[in-house]
């Protein structure tokens, strides 16, 4: 199967769009037998594809009794898996800054590891062209969710959503140069460093708009 970049972009950029319903996915079935199925399964996927038939030969004839989705829950369930090991990962940062545990749990969640990198790439095209798009979406929300949650950010409200629709372009750029191919790791955290300065610029602007036509935060009584 075979995928076109601006397929993969469109279904990003659907993808950031569900995350404006601010309605999150169910979370998927996790235990310890289906990690561990999902793992052997990774390690080949880039090679050998996300197949029900390469699960079997990697986990076991019972393995493919753990996923009755098929190759879709597959795909599905290592993203989750993904995100999971991010969160682990993140719980021993002692960074104090919201900005930088953000940096650091996209960066976390994109490793310099091709086997990694080959196996998202062989994922991503099952569910684009094997009708796997709303699997898409599923991920891509939780992804997102999951980055905010590994940087503790305590948000709520409008703002919850606000923070989830701006990482998610965030994250679409930076995913999409990782899947490209991205050098190294300096290389990836440049990339992601310019795209959070970014909205940071954006943000500080939309800021100074507001002031300007009336709705700037009201000053305290003297």
């Amino acid at each position: 199967m075979s995928m076109r970049p601006d397929n993969l972009k469109q279904a990003v950029s659907l993808a950031a769009t569900a995350l404006a319903t601010g309605v999150m996915p169910q979370a998927m079935p996790r235990h310890s037998e289906r990690d561990s199925a999902l793992r052997a399964l990774a390690a080949v996927a880039g090679e050998r594809g996300w197949g029900v038939s390469v699960l079997r030969d990697v986990a076991g004839s019972e393995a493919e009794l753990l996923f009755p989705g098929g190759e879709m829950e597959l795909v599905e369930a290592w993203s989750d898996l993904c995100d999971r090991d991010m969160l682990a990962r993140m719980q021993e940062t002692s960074e104090p800054r919201l900005s930088l545990r953000v940096r650091e749990a996209l960066l976390c969640r994109l490793p310099m590891d091709e086997a990694v990198r080959r196996a998202a790439a062989r994922g991503v095209s099952a569910q684009l062209v094997g009708g796997g798009q709303a699997a898409f979406r599923r991920g891509w929300m939780r992804t997102v969710n999951a980055i905010w949650m590994a940087a503790r950010d305590e948000s709520s409200g409008a703002t919850y959503l606000t923070k989830r629709l701006t990482l998610a372009q965030v994250y679409g750029a930076s995913f999409l140069f990782w899947l490209a191919g991205a050098s190294d790791e300096a290389a990836l955290a440049a990339f992601v460093d310019r795209r959070l300065a970014c909205v940071q610029r954006l943000g500080k602007a939309r800021e100074r708009v507001m002031a300007l036509i009336g709705f700037a935060r009201p000053q305290a009584a003297a």
